[in-house]
């Protein structure tokens, strides 16, 4: 399975701020759209991406003056994205070893959507029902 199958049947709706939204508003944002992070975008091109992560480390070292600030500051600059042909597989592997929730996919250079792990999680749960489908249809059948 791809990227774009995924986005195929959740959508390609992303929630974004720009680079200068004070984080007390994207934490409302994050909130109201029961979301876990917004992806951060500058004139159309991704700035970086911000996660409750981000916002709860910030509070716990620098107290509730961050709320204060711009997203810029708490951001993730260096964002890992995927394309729609990337397999689910590749994106899994990504979040596991650079121990992230959520890929933005980028299909030449606009974004196209956004892949978080429970999109993952439910791929993965669909293939191996699947899978057992399958394996019960064979003894059955055998």
């Amino acid at each position: 399975m791809l990227v774009s199958d995924i986005l195929k049947s959740k959508g390609s709706d992303v929630v974004t701020a720009p680079p200068s939204m004070p984080v007390a508003d994207a934490a409302r944002l994050l909130a109201e759209k029961r979301i876990g992070s917004i992806l951060i975008l500058d004139r159309s091109k991704v700035a970086g991406i911000l996660s409750e992560r981000d916002i709860v480390r910030a509070l716990a070292n620098e107290g509730p003056g961050c709320l204060d600030g711009p997203v810029s500051r708490l951001m993730t600059a260096k964002v890992v994205t995927c394309t729609p042909t990337q397999s689910i597989a590749d994106v899994m592997q990504m979040m596991t070893t650079g121990r992230f929730r959520h890929v933005p996919v980028v299909d030449n250079g606009k974004v196209a959507g956004m892949i978080s792990i429970g999109d993952v999680v439910k791929w993965r749960l669909e293939e191996a029902q699947e899978e057992v489908r399958q394996m019960a249809a064979y003894v059955a059948g055998t």
